[in-house]
């Protein structure tokens, strides 16, 4: 069956940085395109990155320039490095096979605070 473990999360002051990772299975992931959503407190989901098979990335205009999305096929699995990072970027991270967190993993946490 299709499996989505996110690593890589926690507690972070704000300016800083952190890799979230996601190891994935049960699916042909070097031929989909994925995704990194976020839910922060009290709200919804929200889109925060996608790569495509072949590599290209894009990125929500909130996270352009501080974060990157890569993945490495051969070892099915997807990164995001998060720089500079912001309170605002609290929130629990999801790796998705779609860009509204439908089929998504357990999540990993990010706090940024001081």
């Amino acid at each position: 069956q299709v499996q989505l473990v996110e690593s890589g999360g926690g507690l972070v002051q704000p300016g800083g940085s952190l890799r979230l990772s996601c190891a994935a299975s049960g699916f042909a992931f070097s031929s989909r395109w994925m995704y990194w959503v976020r839910q922060a407190p009290g709200k919804g989901l929200e889109w925060v990155s996608g790569i495509t098979s072949a590599g290209t990335t894009f990125y929500a205009e909130s996270v352009k320039g501080r974060f990157t999305i890569s993945r490495d096929n051969a070892k099915n699995t997807l990164h995001l490095e998060m720089n500079s990072l912001k309170s605002e970027d609290t929130a629990v991270y999801f790796c998705a096979k779609d860009r509204y967190g439908a089929e998504r993993g357990q999540g990993t946490q990010v706090t940024v605070s001081l």
